[in-house]
């Protein structure tokens, strides 16, 4: 059985074809399974670190600024995606696989319309709550979507198509209880844990205010533990916002800032409350364990997918949102303070988050792509 998966331009495209991936190979290891993905993409490191093959295929993205730099930045890639289905098909032919999987980004388009027309039973997994355009481009030409929540289902105009299964979450999650998690990170004190990241690079304004939310900590007595991921490049100004702020976190025990939470599996699973961007992941995973979060959703990001995915928690009662143009260091605190000294509150919560997670996600991906390659295109 030889089987393709294509995605990229994020983690959170390649991560869940990562899991699958996996999962095939473990259930069916006489299995051949080739990632294919843009040349200049984030998915090349990410899977060829996990140790999977990689092929490329000629593909770039659109742009939406008129400038003279972004016009032939345009230009070319309208000239890649002309050109990129015919190196996508040359690939299956070399490559003759019985299914096609793509899990997002600009690669997934040539593979999957290359497969619909060599006649390969080819899927979509789309994390967002609002199908990206490489999503809607393929919707008729996929034979299943795979989507993470029943609210997806009215964005699709096929959506006999669509298949709710829910975003894989890595393993390490769900791996210890979350009283074991937080007595391995030494926070099992009573005093509730807050989590926030902003991302993997960070978010300059965000970082900002998280310095005034740690001061405003500090000052009231230190009532939480707190660990801040600020990001690989917040991390460079942290320093500078701490002072502004008038913290020293030398003084300050059980508040920390890290450039990134290596451990992230076993900080969210002992988290008490997460405060974060509305990434597919990271939503995944909010939902999967059952966290309560402050979601400020990232205004830079095409279609304002965020808001839509952030909408979707807190309309449920499992998270609150707060647009980045209304957050501040001390709206973010007073919000975590009313949350975390409100026990029903963080019960309900969670109880909304979880209603809306899918643990299995995984087991029901591979169900139905092993479904849809047995029966073969409609």
């Amino acid at each position: 059985m030889k089987i393709v998966f294509t995605c990229g331009g994020t983690a959170g495209h390649v991560n869940p074809a990562l899991a699958l991936a996996g999962l095939i190979k473990e259930r069916k290891p006489d299995s051949e399974i080739l990632f294919v993905g843009a040349r200049r993409g984030i998915e090349k490191q990410l899977i060829e670190s996990a140790g999977w093959p990689f092929r490329t295929v000629e593909i770039s993205s659109f742009h939406r600024s008129l400038t003279p730099k972004e016009l032939r930045h345009n230009l070319i890639s309208l000239r890649n995606l002309l050109r990129s289905p015919g190196e996508a098909k040359a690939l299956l032919k070399e490559f003759p696989a019985s299914l096609v999987v793509g899990t997002g980004g600009y690669a997934s388009y040539p593979m999957i319309r290359a497969a619909a027309s060599l006649g390969i039973p080819a899927a979509v997994h789309e994390s967002n709550a609002i199908p990206g355009l490489t999503t809607r481009l393929l919707e008729k030409h996929a034979d299943l979507i795979m989507v993470g929540f029943e609210e997806c289902r009215k964005n699709y105009r096929h959506p006999d198509k669509v298949l709710v299964t829910g975003t894989p979450v890595r393993g390490d999650f769900f791996r210890l209880t979350k009283k074991e998690a937080k007595a391995q990170l030494g926070m099992d004190d009573g005093r509730p844990l807050i989590v926030s990241f902003w991302g993997s690079l960070g978010a300059r304004e965000m970082n900002r205010q998280m310095a005034e939310f740690l001061a405003l900590e500090a000052r009231s007595g230190i009532p939480f533990h707190h660990v801040h991921g600020a990001g690989k490049v917040g991390c460079i100004h942290m320093a500078e916002y701490l002072k502004d702020a008038d913290i020293d976190l030398d003084r300050a025990p059980g508040l920390e800032v890290r450039e990134y939470i290596q451990d992230m599996g076993v900080m969210m699973r002992a988290a008490d409350l997460v405060i974060c961007r509305a990434g597919a992941s990271t939503i995944s995973e909010l939902t999967a364990l059952g966290v309560p979060a402050i979601i400020v959703p990232s205004p830079n990001v095409t279609h304002n997918h965020q808001e839509s995915n952030a909408r979707v928690l807190a309309n449920s009662g499992g998270a609150e949102m707060i647009l980045e143009k209304d957050s501040s260091g001390r709206i973010l605190y007073d919000t975590a303070r009313r949350i975390l000294e409100d026990p029903d509150r963080r019960k309900r919560m969670s109880s909304a988050m979880s209603s809306l997670g899918t643990i299995d996600a995984s087991e029901k991906i591979y169900a139905a792509v092993m479904d849809l390659r047995s029966r073969g295109r409609k």
